[in-house]
């Protein structure tokens, strides 16, 4: 259990509450399937057996329920056409814009009982003695649903976005400029660098040497980083965005350290590799932090 994403949040460090008072709150608004009618639903759903909060060593794992019906534009499209051929064949001229709306809203209506749907998890871990909330997303629009469906489940929730001292764009134009990572991070082979005065100029290097002179001539032309692949502790290998969004997030060998056959059961294994990630990104986000000169507290 590795997050790909991490869309990072801040809670209050001891944030006053317990994995049981969690879960109740997050029962108002449990998963139930779509409807007949219903182009999608989600809600809280068990991350393992039953519990709405998944509980080992202090750490907690959440997960948000969501299914979609599968209606393609197309294949309304489609019926809708036929149907309005059918019209302008008995009434003797084409429908209008009005009773196309009409028509299309039948057929959606028609259709969408029959339609397949698809279910998936997104998944949050939540460390609530030093005040983190991570969403597995690749973005803040994509970890927004989850967010909102938190405020709707809870009496109270205290998250603000992080702040910090520096933005991570300035920082990582600096680190590259100079050809050095902040301490305990090392520079990977991928990057992205955008002009500052028009975002649709970009450069992207992939599994490309970032020590080059090329390089330097693009950040003294104006262009700054907007992505960064970099490895922390040789334990964890990311991309960090201007955004501060952390992508492709990839243990690597050197935390295998598990002998084979230590965790007996999926649930055990399971347990184990939460507490693993756990322990590493809590390592990282205060490092990150730091690099980035510190977290703006805010009141």
């Amino acid at each position: 259990m590795w997050f790909r994403n991490v869309q990072l949040y801040r809670l209050p460090e001891q944030w006053d509450m317990t994995a049981d008072r969690l879960s109740e709150q997050l029962e108002r608004l449990q998963f139930q399937p779509c409807g007949s009618q219903d182009l999608a639903s989600s809600g809280w759903a068990p991350v393992v057996n039953e519990s709405l909060v998944h509980s080992v060593g202090g750490q907690w794992l959440i997960a948000l329920g969501v299914e979609q019906r599968l209606l393609p534009a197309s294949v309304v499209k489609q019926v809708c056409d036929d149907r309005a051929e059918e019209i302008e064949a008995q009434q003797g001229f084409k429908p209008g814009r009005k009773q196309l709306k009409e028509l299309k809203e039948a057929v959606t209506q028609e259709l969408l009982p029959r339609a397949f749907t698809r279910r998936r998890k997104a998944y949050a871990w939540i460390d609530p003695k030093n005040g983190w909330l991570a969403i597995d997303a690749s973005s803040r629009s994509a970890a927004e649903p989850f967010v909102e469906a938190l405020h709707k489940a809870l009496d109270e929730l205290p998250l603000k976005l992080l702040n910090t001292e520096r933005g991570p764009a300035a920082a990582m134009t600096d680190w590259l400029a100079g050809g050095e990572a902040p301490a305990g991070f090392t520079i990977d082979q991928d990057c992205e660098l955008r002009a500052v005065t028009d975002e649709a100029s970009a450069v992207r290097y992939v599994r490309h040497s970032l020590e080059g002179e090329e390089i330097r001539e693009h950040i003294a032309a104006g262009k700054q980083v907007s992505k960064l692949a970099l490895t922390f502790d040789d334990r964890i290998s990311f991309i960090l965005t201007d955004k501060f969004e952390i992508k492709r997030v990839q243990p690597l060998d050197t935390l295998n350290t598990k002998e084979e056959g230590d965790a007996k059961t999926r649930e055990e294994q399971f347990d184990a590799d939460l507490m693993l990630m756990s322990l590493e990104l809590g390592k990282l986000f205060p490092a990150l932090l730091d690099a980035l000169g510190g977290e703006v507290k805010t009141i």
